[in-house]
């Protein structure tokens, strides 16, 4: 039976099946600060030790300072931050864990770091608690979020239990237009299918337009896929991937090397492979988005005007809409490029790579954010790249520009270290995430790709390039 991508890796990791319900094994468990602490205490309190210790790579990412820090996990002023950060640290010591610490070079958002070491391979099941795990998949790989007894479960066992999702292939062909980024793709479909148009699915993206991103561009897409409530989403190997895994840390060597590479070649859906929806999408009909309200499909092109909820025939959708404009203080029918903005912020796993950072810099070389931009920040996704953009001059090019240049971390994407917005304040973020209150108590979050969040801080308002 031809299978999509999908069916092959639960077929390939497949335990024990029960009805609809299949007992996998997991290859790859990334752990950071958040998520671990209560999986590591029952696992301590039942004594149990892990099943596969070198199955598991930690992080801490999202409660880290992004500001100098040189002292280490003490000099976090945040109690709570610092005794995440202190248990993570205690308990992969205990354990035996490799965890990559705070102040390691290699240090950066666990989604980047997976793969830019390599932990992250083709074929791969990746698990981890979060629920942007779902970036992993434009290597090939089976990756979705856990919840924290999940991740103690996958701890003891090595496998988990898994409802199967049916199979959605989103097609995208053609050439992008001049501006438009992995991120406004996935900004346009999530905008296109909603929020719940992937709900049960595993999201396949394919097609032409997707074969020429790089693997960069397609970690993004994926990364968004949770967006369009989807739990998986992923893209078949090709040369592009398996160059981009060559070399990598953990990545295998010689002979082992030789067959896995045959065997990620057979990582694509079969021909005639079924799928329970097909949707296409014309790559010339998508311009760089914005998000105007408070989900992510909520998003208009950089040239659209805010919905106006009188017009709106579903009652439902109606309220939606009122409730998000009341919420993010804007009005009905107004121009999304006159709509000033406070803050900008650069980074999360999303948009924090080094190719996200160029296509930014590009944009505010020798220029200069607007006198109304309180903060601008460029955060990238791990040291290593902090080092690449400092050695190719780019963070020259943003502090120039009026922008801070920050350590690798989570940062401003959620309020959940010192980054946060301030209530009423409006910041065009690189990140995934715009619901109420994400970025910091009564703020206001719209989500952007780096060139338009880098031409909106030097025009003070979202803008296109």
């Amino acid at each position: 039976m031809p299978k999509t991508l999908y069916d092959k890796l639960m077929s390939a990791h497949m335990v024990r099946e029960e009805g609809s319900t299949l007992l996998i094994y997991i290859d790859r468990q990334l752990i950071h600060e958040v998520t671990s602490p209560q999986a590591f205490e029952g696992l301590e309190m039942a004594g149990r030790k892990p099943w596969r210790i070198d199955a598991n790579l930690a992080v801490p990412d999202h409660n880290v300072p992004t500001t100098e820090r040189s002292s280490g996990v003490s000099g976090i002023s945040d109690p709570i931050s610092k005794l995440q950060i202190e248990t993570l640290d205690k308990y992969c010591e205990t354990f035996g864990i490799n965890e990559i610490h705070m102040t390691d070079v290699r240090q950066g958002i666990v989604h980047v770091v997976g793969p830019e070491q390599g932990a992250t391979l083709p074929g791969m099941s990746i698990v981890c608690g979060d629920s942007h795990t779902s970036t992993h998949g434009a290597l090939g790989a089976l990756a979705f979020g856990i919840g924290t007894s999940e991740v103690e479960h996958v701890l003891a066992t090595g496998c988990l239990w898994q409802s199967k999702s049916k199979n959605l292939k989103i097609e995208v062909n053609g050439n992008l237009n001049e501006h438009v980024s992995a991120k406004d793709v996935a900004l346009y479909i999530v905008g296109q299918i909603g929020t719940a148009g992937g709900t049960g699915y595993a999201i396949e993206f394919s097609g032409d337009t997707i074969q020429g991103l790089s693997i960069e561009g397609r970690m993004t897409l994926c990364n968004m896929a949770i967006e369009a409530g989807a739990r998986v989403g992923m893209v078949a190997v090709d040369v592009k991937t398996i160059e981009y895994v060559k070399g990598r840390p953990l990545a295998p060597t010689g002979d082992e090397w030789d067959k896995a590479v045959v065997y990620w070649n057979t990582l694509h859906s079969d021909a005639d492979a079924h799928f329970d929806k097909v949707v296409n999408f014309n790559a010339a009909d998508i311009k760089p988005q914005v998000t105007w309200g408070t989900s992510p499909e909520m998003v208009i092109s950089i040239d659209g005007v805010i919905p106006d909820p009188d017009k709106e025939t579903d009652s439902v959708k109606a309220e939606s809409i009122r409730n998000a404009l009341n919420y993010i203080h804007l009005d009905a029918n107004t121009p999304i490029n006159t709509v000033d903005i406070d803050v900008v912020f650069i980074g999360s796993c999303t948009n924090s790579r080094i190719e996200d950072l160029r296509l930014a810099a590009e944009v505010v070389e020798g220029k200069h954010i607007a006198d109304n931009i309180k903060q601008a920040l460029v955060v990238p996704g791990s040291g290593l790249i902090k080092k690449q953009a400092e050695d190719e001059g780019l963070d020259k090019i943003f502090t120039d520009a009026g922008f801070e240049w920050r350590e690798a971390g989570c940062s401003m994407c959620l309020a959940m270290n010192a980054d946060k917005l301030e209530a009423g304040e409006r910041c065009a973020s690189t990140s995934n995430r715009n619901f109420e209150g994400r970025q910091g108590q009564g703020s206001f979050t719209h989500l952007v790709s780096p060139a338009i969040a880098a031409a909106s801080a030097i025009a003070g308002h979202f803008s296109g390039v």
